[in-house]
């Protein structure tokens, strides 16, 4: 870890720790957005991390960006961080200026019917937008769709669409977009190439595989903190045979959830990635249906209660595993993949995943 990578991390703990508290994250829950939290993150430059400075953001890699995005995901950061990062992303990408306020994004590529249509001076945006995060907090939607011209993007402006409020299992807002001949002028829309659309859509998957491993990481923390607490028969919980086991399992289950991000990670920096992300956010999601119930039979029931701050990251786990893709629709489209190849080229193909960041 480089002198930068090292202060973002120490900079990220520091603002989660004072600012991030389990009682913040409780009032999230109540419909009351951390507005300190979300100001001092926008003061300090970390919503803008792995954006190069040229482009206005803070500098430092994609890595250091989802470094600050995993820390925050241990807290349980009830802000729209890694959508205004996402969306930062890709304005710098089609070198657009960058914003500096709650940005989520609504895209087609999650099965949403989103289109533009050209109109006079200009376009108009319909369809609709399911569980998108945070938008009622949003002061700007990043909106891609698609057209006879292909995939376009816009920024729009909240007030112009109808919200419909939702709430995923962790509290947190999902909201429902309405786009109903929504106008924009026609130097707020731009073309999206296909190279910039398929790096957005893996990107927003390889996020939400970085926040579940930050989420993984957190229980396991919790898990061995309260197993050395608890007492029971006179000594402590962890003590006994049975939850070193569950323990070890949970301990490896986040391993290789950690190990498998970090790859996708190196792969998408490397210039490709596509298989690894998708690979990545699989066994992310395939970890967290054993971790979580291994994490909650170690607490016993206080771990489901508002009391303790297990179920807050459980409860993300439970969500965030759902969102950018579950399992099983990375699973078959990485399984159509495989079917189309030559039986000579499976073997090359699996190891070249690996071989391609050695390289």
């Amino acid at each position: 870890m480089n002198e930068i990578s090292q202060i973002i991390q120490e900079t990220t703990e520091k603002i989660m720790k004072d600012l991030c508290t389990k009682e913040v994250v409780e009032a999230a829950e109540q419909d009351i957005f951390p507005t300190e939290l979300w100001q001092t993150l926008v003061e300090t430059g970390m919503t803008t991390i792995g954006i190069p400075e040229e482009s206005g953001g803070t500098g430092g890699s994609l890595a250091d960006a989802l470094t600050f995005l995993r820390i925050a995901a241990q807290f349980s950061a009830p802000i729209p961080i890694a959508e205004t990062f996402v969306a930062n992303w890709l304005l710098s990408k089609i070198g657009l200026p960058l914003l500096d306020k709650t940005t989520t994004i609504a895209s087609f590529q999650y099965g949403n019917p989103i289109t533009f249509n050209e109109a006079s001076g200009g376009w108009t945006i319909s369809g609709s937008a399911h569980d998108v995060p945070f938008a009622r907090y949003g002061e700007a939607i990043l909106v891609i769709g698609e057209s006879e011209q292909g995939n376009m993007v816009a920024i729009v402006d909240p007030d112009t669409c109808r919200i419909e409020e939702g709430k995923n299992y962790a509290g947190e807002a999902r909201d429902h977009l309405y786009f109903k001949d929504v106008p924009v002028e026609s130097d707020n829309v731009y073309s999206l190439s296909e190279v910039n659309a398929n790096e957005f859509y893996y990107l927003t998957a390889l996020i939400r595989g970085v926040q579940m491993s930050g989420a993984l990481e957190r229980i396991l923390e919790l898990s061995v903190k309260y197993s050395k607490e608890r007492i029971q028969f006179g000594r402590p919980i962890a003590k006994f045979q049975a939850i070193q086991q569950q323990i070890a399992i949970l301990a490896g289950e986040v391993s290789a959830a950690k190990a498998m991000t970090e790859l996708a990670i190196k792969s998408f920096e490397a210039g490709s990635g596509k298989n690894q992300i998708i690979s990545a956010k699989i066994r992310v999601g395939e970890a967290a249906s054993l971790a979580t119930p291994i994490a909650h039979q170690v607490h016993g029931a206080i771990g489901f209660t508002e009391e303790h701050a297990l179920q807050q990251s459980t409860r993300r786990l439970w969500s965030w595993r759902d969102e950018y893709g579950n399992e099983s629709h990375w699973a078959k489209i990485l399984g159509e993949e495989v079917l189309t190849m030559e039986a000579d080229d499976l073997w090359p193909f699996i190891t070249s995943m690996n071989s391609k960041i050695s390289s």
